[in-house]
């Protein structure tokens, strides 16, 4: 039954491209394969064959230039009004003029225009009888195309512009009769027949589509004819009325009518969709209420229920207050038993909040808001809450945070609060910190005068900062834990830290550049631990007890560093080709650091756990930090004293410039934008003196399209290898010894090595100017409400303008721990590609080439766009998350309920196999 209920979607969906495709036909005017359509009315060649006649015979006064030949005053025309009237009719026209003084008609040719009071009139031909006090107006027909253009364009007082093939306005009762007019009224068009602007508050409408598409008449595809009806300011009542689908009537109509037009918001049921899940049953998903509380603020709540007892619940508030913040809030619930008919339901919750303050609305001060929280299964046991967006159900962690932000104007100090939360969904677990605090003084120079003349002196450029972080942490708390009592009371760490930082930097013998530093920290806690091995604890099955003891604890900690580094440059020139020059730049730095050994027993923040010592075994003992378990951790243990080095390198070509290049500048092309190596010497060490080398790069090629970084590590000491016998079985164990690979004539062991290379490359079509569309400031309402719906849904935007896009990305990962050596190679494919003006293909994968085969989040998206419905198809083929989505919807955001689809649901428990 599910195939055939399929296979009838898919004929209806042909069925309606087959017919949108044929109504649908599109401009094509550079390459002229196809026939033109009119791009805002088509005319009737029977009803309005007196709109199709040519000019009206009589003299006429050519122009030249923009002025009339026999400099009459044609160009632009005054004229008073008899009968009282105080305004002027005031006219233009580019082509030429004809007046007829025995009939008090004057006749406006070629991008005309007349403007009288608060009305607006633009045409190619505008005729004004000032005898009956008449202003009639028209197009014409394009000699080359055939086609009726430059239709009358009115506009009056602060109505939106209105389009028809004609109209006549009488300027003395303001009334105005407009044939095929073509007006947008807050997201509803209204097209074809006639209407008549009785006074400012009324419109009488007869034979016009009322409908939610673009295309006036008589390219409408769908619409409601309204055969008699009176437009107010927000509502439209009609007489009989009935629905056209491509010119079609069909058999629903009704006598009266009433449409309303609200230009504030109104409160309304939203229709639930019917269909059935594979293990939850039939389902009504999507019925609820939305309530319009006021111009700031809404409501929205919808639920769904399914016949075998599971059902969601949600709701989302949004506000806006202009110029000072815009948010919305969202609650949802779900309760699903995907097992056994009896088993207990699986319950989730999710809150998502976002808060957005105006830069303008208080300077100083910033509040901002981003909360995603929830169970951990949310996502997967409601996939129907993301649009089955597979980024969404298969992510591994939800992130939250909420900060409020205080600069002094004047001063150097500034103030940060925040709450933040993160949790990971595989592990179930949560961290949250509530609140975080942070107090900073940016740098001064504190031995600087404010009214210094010249240069400053080396102990003027001392610089100071600071910086203090305060907060209260819960780290790693099972959800099912996070709201118990006992939680809070005895999981939450606090403590406070200060960093004071002194830096000077100089300039030395020119080509020197002379950095020393002096970095302070102190921690405060108010709790601190002891360890303990249990009483009769022996060697090799010791018990150890941490004990948390209360009360204020400081550590203090400090360290100081110098270096010295400079830039290094190397040009090669060539005198033959294009390649001029390839030029090398290497900056060298080495710096000395010491740090002393905080974990001396002096210090007090290092201690010892010793065993009770027990016949015949040997005692134990563990050296611990008291902080070990703190918010910012404890001083380092292990002195430090040595010598960093590092070196960064650039290498760019200069090539001559193209053929086509006017300018005749050359060209400069990063061959290499960055390649580092760093490793560190610490002569207080005892052993094993010198730290792991790390390297790492990236570039760019094919014109900064391909990205390539890279990085790594190697260790330059001696592996050795021995053997040992355990259960009958070899086992090899491998450890570094202190002796440096060179010294036997080998390269350095490299340990890890990561690669990644990812690239974009597509085609546009846009064409200049448009930039300022996609602007918030410059969109217009319907512009703005489709940017909401795209807010809500990402997956109901589609661009057509980019014809075909392709994003790469490939990653190679190297781990070598000695006796276990791993490698992980993967490739991300992702893009779409138009296959007409029309359809669009959008597609996403990742191959794993170690194992050859493609991962289980591959997807296929097919749209198809019906100007005024969308056509959208969403499959995963294979994997966990396999399942199919055929959607056949409405465009505008007014009728998101409009739609027909026929989906797979996922289902969590499921295979797919």
């Amino acid at each position: 039954m599910k195939f055939i209920t399929f296979f009838f979607l898919l004929a209806i969906i042909l069925i309606v491209n087959g017919l949108a495709a044929n109504a649908g036909t599109v401009l094509n005017n550079s390459h002229g394969r196809r026939p033109l359509t009119d791009t805002i009315i088509k005319l009737d060649s029977l009803r309005d064959k007196k709109l199709l006649k040519g000019k009206q015979s009589g003299s006429i006064t050519p122009l030249r230039n923009g002025k009339p030949v026999n400099s009459l005053p044609a160009n632009d025309t005054t004229k008073k009004n008899k009968g009282g009237l105080q305004s002027e009719v005031k006219a233009t026209a580019e082509d030429s003029t004809h007046s007829d003084r025995e009939h008090q008609v004057t006749y406006f040719y070629g991008k005309a225009r007349v403007t009288y009071e608060d009305f607006e009139l633009d045409a190619d031909y505008i005729r004004v009888d000032d005898k009956n006090h008449l202003i009639f107006a028209r197009g014409s027909i394009d000699p080359r195309t055939h086609q009726y253009v430059r239709r009358p364009i009115m506009k009056q007082k602060t109505d939106k512009p209105v389009a028809s093939d004609s109209l006549i306005f009488n300027y003395q009762t303001k009334k105005v009769k407009i044939y095929n007019p073509a007006s947008e009224q807050e997201g509803n068009f209204i097209s074809g027949g006639q209407a008549k602007k009785l006074n400012d508050d009324e419109v009488a409408y007869r034979n016009v589509i009322f409908s939610t598409c673009d295309l006036p008449y008589p390219d409408t595809h769908f619409g409601i004819v309204i055969t008699r009806g009176i437009g107010e300011k927000k509502r439209i009542i009609s007489g009989p009325a009935y629905l056209e689908i491509e010119g079609v009537p069909l058999p629903l109509a009704i006598p009266f009518g009433f449409f309303p037009k609200p230009d504030t918001r109104t409160s309304g049921v939203i229709l639930p969709t019917f269909g059935e899940d594979n293990t939850l049953g039939f389902y009504l998903k999507g019925l609820g209420y939305y309530i319009g509380i006021s111009d700031y603020v809404d409501l929205t709540t919808t639920g769904s229920i399914y016949s075998k007892g599971s059902y969601e619940l949600s709701s989302t508030a949004r506000y806006l207050k202009r110029y000072k913040y815009t948010g919305n809030v969202t609650l949802s619930f779900g309760s699903h038993n995907y097992g056994l008919e009896g088993d207990p339901a699986t319950k989730d919750a999710h809150v998502y909040w976002s808060h957005v303050q105006d830069a303008n609305a208080n300077p100083g001060s910033t509040f901002s808001a981003s909360v995603d929280a929830g169970t951990s299964g949310f996502f997967r046991n409601t996939p129907s809450a993301s649009n089955y967006n597979v980024n969404s159900i298969a992510q591994s962690s939800l992130r939250s945070s909420i900060a409020y932000g205080k600069t002094w104007a004047g001063t150097p100090f500034n103030l940060s609060v925040g709450i933040s939360h993160s949790q990971d969904i595989a592990r179930k677990t949560v961290n949250i910190e509530l609140p975080t605090i942070a107090f900073g003084m940016s740098s001064i120079n504190p031995f600087d005068s404010k009214n210094r003349v010249g240069e400053q002196k080396w102990y003027q450029k001392i610089t100071v900062s600071y910086n203090l972080v305060g907060t209260n942490k819960l780290n790693d708390i099972p959800e099912s834990q996070l709201f118990k009592g006992e939680t809070l009371s005895k999981r939450l760490q606090n403590g406070f830290q200060h960093t004071i930082p002194v830096s000077l930097g100089l300039n030395v013998l020119k080509y020197f550049q002379f950095n020393n530093s002096v970095n302070y920290t102190e921690r405060w806690y108010f709790q601190s631990i002891n360890e303990r091995f249990e009483r009769g604890s022996i060697a090799g099955s010791n018990q150890l007890i941490i004990d948390t003891i209360p009360g204020f604890k400081r550590a203090g900690e400090y360290s100081i560093s110098t270096g010295i580094s400079t830039k290094l440059y190397g040009t090669i020139n060539f005198k033959h080709g294009n390649l001029k020059a390839i030029r090398h730049v290497a900056t060298p730095s080495i710096s000395f650091s010491y740090r002393p050994d905080f974990s001396d027993p002096s210090f007090g923040y290092y201690k010892t756990a010793v065993s009770t010592a027990t016949v015949p075994y040997p005692y134990t003992y563990q050296k611990y930090s008291i902080f070990q378990n703190g918010v910012y951790g404890g001083p380092s243990a292990g002195k430090q004293a040595g010598l960093n080095f590092s070196v960064d390198n650039t290498i760019e070509a200069k090539v001559k410039a193209k053929s086509t290049d006017t300018s005749g500048t050359d060209r400069k092309i990063m061959i290499l934008q960055g390649l580092s190596f760093s490793t560190f010497y610490n002569f207080a060490a005892d052993s094993m003196k010198l730290s792991d080398i790390s390297f790492s790069g990236h570039t760019a090629i094919f014109n900064q399209k391909l990205s390539i970084s890279f990085s790594g590590v190697f260790s330059p000491y001696v592996t050795k290898v021995s053997d040992s016998i355990s259960n009958n079985q070899i086992v090899r164990t491998s450890r570094y010894i202190n002796r440096y690979a060179w010294q036997d004539g080998k390269f350095p062991t490299l340990t890890g090595l990561n690669i990644s290379m990812g690239g974009s490359l597509n085609s546009t079509k846009a064409t200049p100017g448009n930039a300022a569309l996609n602007t918030i400031a410059t969109m217009n309402p319907t512009q703005a409400q489709r940017l909401a719906l795209v807010n809500s849904d990402p997956n109901a935007y589609v661009d057509f303008n980019v014809p075909w896009n392709i994003s790469l990305n490939y990653s190679f990962s190297y781990q070598n721990y000695l006796n276990n050596k791993t490698t992980s190679n993967t490739l991300q494919i992702s893009g779409d590609v138009n296959l007409t003006q029309k359809w669009k293909i959008q597609y996403s994968t990742t191959y794993d080439i170690k194992a050859a085969k493609f991962a289980s989040a591959t997807s296929f998206s097919i749209y198809r766009d019906l100007h005024c419905w969308d056509l959208a198809f969403q499959w995963i083929p294979f994997g966990v998350y396999k399942m199919y989505n055929v959607t056949l919807k409405v465009k505008a955001s007014i009728l998101q309920d409009l739609k027909l689809s026929k989906k797979s649901d996922y289902n969590p428990q499921s295979s797919f196999y």
